[in-house]
């Protein structure tokens, strides 16, 4: 339970991350790398700056900030000047778990993998793809291209605070998207593909996250399609990924988790609730924005339960009414922690939500994969 519940986090922690800085900018910038170290300081306009002070000091990291919260990349992080835990904070290693999750759901999904030395390395290998390298290569970005929504909303981050120059942070972006990449490509030699799948889902997830936040497309200034974006990316994508590489991505899968990943937009909504003040600023149309936070609430828990109970309809009428249970069990507990704490207040209780509830829909994943594999 201890792995699941970490899964969940990450699942959440990679949304709010995400979706929680929804500013990004073109990935053109990082092809000029000089030597020189340019400090990157970014400041906001005085009133803007005076603004968020006083409606939100307690963003500000404690002078005692937690190392352990530096290393994973999250809030009350210490104030770090050694380039390489900067460089691994940048790369949020508490996101990493739900991709993980992906890959164990999809090897279980393919039926073929087998607790043997070579089926367990090449679960770990697509595991470092999927997680430190690609997910890290999306997180990085993502704080690059929202250095200036940060230098407003968390001045004291790597990037605005300038504890790490603007070429160290282009150069990470690049060796950790070729390296994703390159094990891609090895995957795909061997599992003995003859199309290279893999490669091409690493890239293909690779130009999402480039143009979730990068303009002139920027799919994270829609709440719809942005968040749907994200949730495909943290459950479909490293699901076909593990399912390519033990077997056959097959449509109806495609189409299974997909359909997964609506759940997935629902989790990204539950993090807009904290960055409402900060969208309308700037512009952005999170759902809480566009249709209001009592509206929002309800649209996230609906993504949520409606998908997973569709879901349980597809394994019931395909024959699988034990796991179609299984599933609707674990929606229950779900069920009560949203009336218990997020429709209460989805700010207050943010955190507690989503520790309480999340486990149980990473359960619901693997239940799923099980499923599709007999």
């Amino acid at each position: 339970m201890a792995t699941i519940s970490m899964a969940s986090s990450l699942l959440n922690t990679l949304c709010s991350s995400t979706s929680n800085r929804r500013r990004i900018l073109p990935l053109a910038p990082p092809l000029s790398l000089s030597r020189s170290r340019r400090r990157l300081t970014i400041r906001a306009t005085e009133t803007d700056a005076n603004e968020v002070k006083a409606k939100a000091p307690e963003k500000a990291p404690a002078a005692s900030g937690s190392g352990f919260n530096q290393l994973l990349g999250i809030k009350g992080a210490k104030q770090e000047t050694d380039i390489w835990k900067i460089r691994l904070q940048l790369t949020k290693p508490v996101t990493w778990p739900p991709l993980i999750w992906g890959v164990v759901c999809g090897a279980a999904a393919s039926g073929n993998f087998q607790w043997t030395v070579e089926d367990v390395a090449k679960s770990i290998v697509c595991m470092l793809m999927s997680g430190p390298l690609l997910t890290g290569y999306t997180q990085t970005i993502n704080d690059w291209y929202d250095r200036e929504i940060d230098a407003i909303n968390e001045p004291y981050r790597p990037i605005p605070s300038g504890a790490i120059s603007e070429n160290e942070v282009i150069t990470q972006i690049w060796v950790l998207l070729l390296g994703g990449i390159g094990l891609a490509g090895i995957l795909d030699v061997w599992a003995g593909h003859k199309f290279p799948t893999i490669f091409y889902l690493a890239l293909g997830g690779s130009l999402l996250s480039y143009i979730y936040s990068a303009p002139p497309l920027k799919l994270k200034q829609n709440g719809w399609i942005g968040n749907f974006a994200l949730g495909a990316s943290y459950i479909s994508l490293p699901w076909w990924a593990g399912q390519a590489l033990f077997g056959t991505l097959t449509p109806d899968i495609v189409v299974l988790t997909l359909l997964y990943s609506i759940a997935g937009l629902g989790i990204a909504i539950v993090n807009d609730f904290k960055s409402v003040e900060g969208d309308r600023k700037m512009g952005l149309q999170s759902l809480p924005v566009a249709f209001g936070e009592e509206t929002a609430k309800w649209i996230c828990v609906g993504a949520i339960d409606i998908t997973q109970l569709s879901v349980a309809g597809y394994l019931l009428g395909a024959g699988k009414p034990y796991y179609a249970a299984a599933l609707v069990g674990l929606i229950a507990p779900q069920v009560f922690f949203q009336f218990k704490y997020f429709l209460k207040d989805p700010v207050k209780y943010d955190v507690k939500y989503q520790a309480s509830a999340q486990p149980f829909l990473i359960l619901g994943l693997l239940v799923t994969a099980l499923a599709t594999s007999h």
